[in-house]
């Protein structure tokens, strides 16, 4: 999604995502002998249909629950995206739908709504509108577009306290985040280890954002409890601390706490604990965004190529899609200044190379194929986008628009470029191509080879397809269909190429033009960086951590 340098509200430059936590109160009670067993049915609607989004967990005997497990949604401010809540009492397998599930009422509302309030009760509807008693579903909403990280976290105890009377305790773990008005957030809740006094739970990820709000200094809670069939879990006991505590500890290698039931402490002077509770592993992995990578000083060097081949007719002529119109600007221009306008904002000097392919050029008017626009071919920028604006407006009436249509010498050239670039191993300069062209590029098999080359370098390359053409063959470069291969079948490393036909966007405007243009060049920046290890910089590696992934 396209971006300026400084994201306004709703921006969703990287697909901004948001987590969503749910809990309910006062649940109808379905059950003859205990309380309902409810799970929640999360659906999104989806061209008039309502399509099912994923389930929670089934939290057994409650009718208050407050349910682990966390949806993950895409969030774009420019969507009205409805969603509907369903609560089951569940009487199949845990997490499975099933026929005789009791319907105990739903909610509906959009995730903007969520979003605005971050946190929305409303009560919960049965058939025609009716109230269920006064039941209430609450959804909170944490945006994790923003978060610096997941952490992988694994948690073993021993010795703990014997609940049960004829068997072993059953032991799960809690663990939850302390929020500002010092109310608990589950951040997780661990399987059940049957019978054993000294289990192991496994292990499991969470986002920074969940575990701490990314604030390695805010308090973190631990309950251990007896699991009990019935939903009267016994309290085994406690403790506290915080991230930042957890990884200083797991480094030393003294990651236990006492697990402490208050109640005991108070009574009993000889008191110690319900057993320990030990941090078995701590993994930390720092995902880095768009704007990490930009704010760490990545320069986005832009590089316009345009189409000089005859099929675009005599530029003097008015149907000739080069014609210079006194009173409005041509295609080509459009989708250079639409486009350029936002890419200028990440480049610091403002130079833009420009380039042109498919024409005999002065002196002696030999077909070329990559051409600097201003005829320096020393040196091809043009000082912002007006001086790209004014350099093809002077070259026009100096080049012959000849053909064919090759594209792959113009990749090859800012190849070249990005390829030394890649050499330093920072994360500093990456290169879009934008290539405006009118018609299916001649030398299709050059082109894919010289993409799949590309996409090991920190290159984008946007086509857009100017005029009225059958554009259906440029797809191909498209990768979102598949992986784009090479002629001898080498696969791209990632997808790097957008094709846009600018007649779909012709009336639209230049901000969504640019949109459209610019989608994928956020998540090809982190993806490159990403692949390659390499951190924004000034934020290197510190060390126990594991180098940067792209999303959890």
């Amino acid at each position: 999604r396209g971006s300026s340098s400084t994201p306004g509200p709703g921006r969703a430059e990287e697909g901004m995502s948001v987590e969503l936590r749910l809990s309910c109160r006062h649940l109808l009670d379905r059950d003859p002998l205990t309380k309902s067993d409810p799970s929640v049915v999360l659906l999104q609607q989806a061209q008039g249909q309502w399509v099912q989004v994923g389930r929670t967990e089934v939290v057994r005997s409650s009718l208050h629950p407050v349910f682990s497990k966390v949806f993950t949604v895409d969030y774009y401010f420019e969507e009205v995206q409805r969603l509907r809540f369903e609560v089951y009492d569940t009487h199949g397998p845990s997490g499975f739908s099933c026929q005789e599930d009791d319907f105990l009422g739903g909610m509906e509302c959009t995730l903007g709504q969520i979003v605005a309030q971050k946190k929305v009760t409303r009560p919960l509807l049965l058939k025609f509108g009716r109230n269920a008693g006064k039941s209430t579903i609450t959804v909170i909403a944490e945006d994790i577009s923003g978060n610096n990280g997941y952490v992988e976290l694994s948690f073993r105890a021993r010795k703990l306290d014997d609940k049960d009377l004829f068997s072993k305790s059953d032991p799960f773990l809690e663990l939850y985040r302390v929020n500002d008005d010092q109310g608990l957030q589950l951040v997780y809740r661990t399987e059940v280890v049957k019978n054993n006094l000294n289990p192991v739970w496994e292990a499991f990820k969470v986002s920074l954002s969940s575990l701490c709000s990314c604030e390695e200094t805010r308090p973190l809670k631990c309950l251990v409890w007896d699991y009990d069939s019935r939903g009267k879990h016994d309290f085994i006991g406690e403790f506290s601390t915080t991230f930042e505590e957890m990884q200083k500890a797991f480094e030393e290698g003294q990651a236990q706490w006492d697990c402490v039931n208050p109640k005991y402490k108070q009574k009993r002077r000889s008191y110690k604990n319900s057993g320990v509770v030990v941090l078995a592993d701590l993994k930390f992995h720092r995902v880095y965004s768009f704007l990490d990578y930009i704010m760490g000083g990545c320069q986005i060097h832009f590089t316009v190529a345009i189409d000089f081949t005859a099929s675009n007719g005599d530029p003097r002529n008015s149907c000739s899609l080069h014609y210079i119109n006194p009173y409005q600007p041509n295609e080509y221009l459009k989708a250079l200044v639409s486009v350029g306008e936002i890419c200028q904002d990440y480049d610091s000097d403002k130079r833009f190379s420009a380039l042109g392919f498919g024409a005999r050029i002065p002196p002696k008017y030999e077909v070329s194929h990559d051409f600097a626009i201003n005829f320096n071919p020393e040196n091809d920028e043009c000082e912002g986008i007006q001086g790209v604006v004014e350099a093809y407006q002077n070259c026009l009436p100096r080049v012959q628009l000849y053909g064919p249509t090759n594209v792959a010498p113009i990749i090859s050239k800012v190849a070249r470029v990005a390829a030394a670039e890649e050499s330093t191993g920072e994360a500093s300069q990456y290169y879009i191509l934008l290539i405006l062209t009118d018609g299916v590029v001649t030398d299709m098999a050059d082109t894919r080879e010289a993409i799949v080359r590309a996409s090991r370098l920190p290159m984008s390359i946007i086509i857009v397809g100017v005029g009225n053409a059958d554009f259906t063959d440029m797809q191909v470069l498209d990768g979102d269909d598949g992986v784009l291969r090479s002629p001898r079948g080498e696969p791209a490393l990632r997808d790097i190429v957008q094709f846009v036909p600018f007649r779909e966007l012709k009336n639209a405007s230049p901000a969504a033009l640019a949109k459209c243009v610019l989608a994928e060049v956020p998540k090809q920046v982190v993806e490159y960086y990403s692949h390659r290890g390499l951190p924004p910089r000034g934020l290197g590696v510190p060390a126990g951590e594991a180098s940067p992934g792209y999303t959890p």
